[in-house]
């Protein structure tokens, strides 16, 4: 019997993110019941169902966005997917934790806001956003302790790795893009997050393709916003290194600020000193506990009926990435507004 004020959920596309986080995430989460799940390949959602309890697997989303005892969805299908489907589950009443992307345009990603209106029952999956670290730098900078901020750089640098052909996300038609779209996307709102999203301006792009796909595996982005600050970004799926690296950089009139490890650095009268708060070990994975975060806000608000802010911000994101792919498809810059 579900207890009550319960999130029920159900999860839509059982696929490596579902694997690693989501199902095993949820599963622990008190006051939530995984209600069924949903996946292309039926046989790998009845396995996952079984080893995890969960005691039903619908054959198609729409089954999902029929049921009444389901009042959440994650969505976690491969990503131009997600526009219809987090359209079709928010016209079907239902809480949207959708993953990044929300759509593959701007446009897609604005029918998706307009979809949710003012319910607050959409939810962008921006793990990044739920880090200490993160959020202690975004504090710091609002603030004004780095004073004007002109400049900020980040990259994503993934280790080259054997990529299956198969792989949806080596097709433009399936993901929309390579390593821009994957990892340059996260980054890229992040870097945007932490200055409060300013609009953009112009936009540079150099992207480089892959040997067994139509996507890119590195990007390079150089972005003006309309007040002036530079993000300079960085990302790819071909580092030849002993591990992956992941980095941001911000530069201020009076000081500066960096990741990993999170160092905020202000110049006064008695020199330069570091005012990084300290940061517990909590012991658990970094990548896992921002998710169980994310995860752990988007099902109190199912459970409990609340309204969430609508990611409005997705769209001015994805209008950049456009510009992006269009810049490095035209050699050239691309200007908005």
């Amino acid at each position: 019997m579900t207890a009550p004020n319960t999130a029920r959920v159900a999860i839509l596309g059982t696929g490596s993110i579902a694997q690693v986080t989501h199902l095993p995430i949820l599963k622990r989460l008190p006051g939530v019941e995984i209600a069924g799940l949903s996946d292309v390949d039926r046989s790998r959602a009845r396995t996952l169902a079984d080893r995890f309890g969960v005691p039903r697997v619908y054959g198609t989303p729409e089954e999902i966005w029929k049921d009444p005892a389901v009042d959440g969805v994650f969505i976690c299908t491969p990503s131009n997917a997600h526009e219809q489907q987090a359209i079709e589950a928010l016209e079907a009443g239902k809480y949207v934790f959708c993953e990044r992307p929300l759509a593959l345009t701007s446009e897609g990603a604005a029918r998706v806001v307009a979809a949710a209106g003012d319910s607050g029952r959409l939810m962008i999956g921006m793990n990044q956003r739920f880090r200490p670290d993160h959020e202690a730098l975004r504090a710091s900078i609002a603030r004004g302790d780095l004073g004007e901020i002109r400049y900020l750089r980040a990259g994503w640098l993934n280790r080259r790795l054997a990529r299956s052909a198969r792989d949806w996300r080596l097709r433009k038609t399936g993901a929309g893009g390579g390593a821009l779209m994957d990892l340059g996307v996260q980054m890229l709102d992040l870097a945007l997050w932490l200055l409060g999203f300013p609009e953009p301006a112009r936009v540079v792009a150099h992207l480089h393709a892959m040997d067994n796909g139509d996507v890119e595996d590195s990007a390079l982005v150089m972005l003006e916003l309309t007040d002036g600050r530079v993000i300079d970004l960085e990302a790819t799926w071909a580092l030849i290194a002993d591990r992956e690296h992941e980095y941001l950089r911000v530069l201020g009139s009076r000081g500066s600020g960096v990741f990993p490890p999170l160092r905020i650095f202000q110049e006064g009268e008695q020199g330069v000193r570091n005012l990084a708060p300290a940061i517990a070990d909590s012991g658990e994975n970094q990548f896992t506990a921002t998710y169980r975060r994310e995860l752990e806000l988007f099902c109190e608000a199912v459970r409990a009926g609340t309204r969430m802010d609508t990611p409005v911000d997705q769209i001015t994101l994805m209008t950049i990435v456009e510009g992006a792919y269009r810049s490095a498809e035209t050699r050239s810059e691309v200007r908005f507004g």
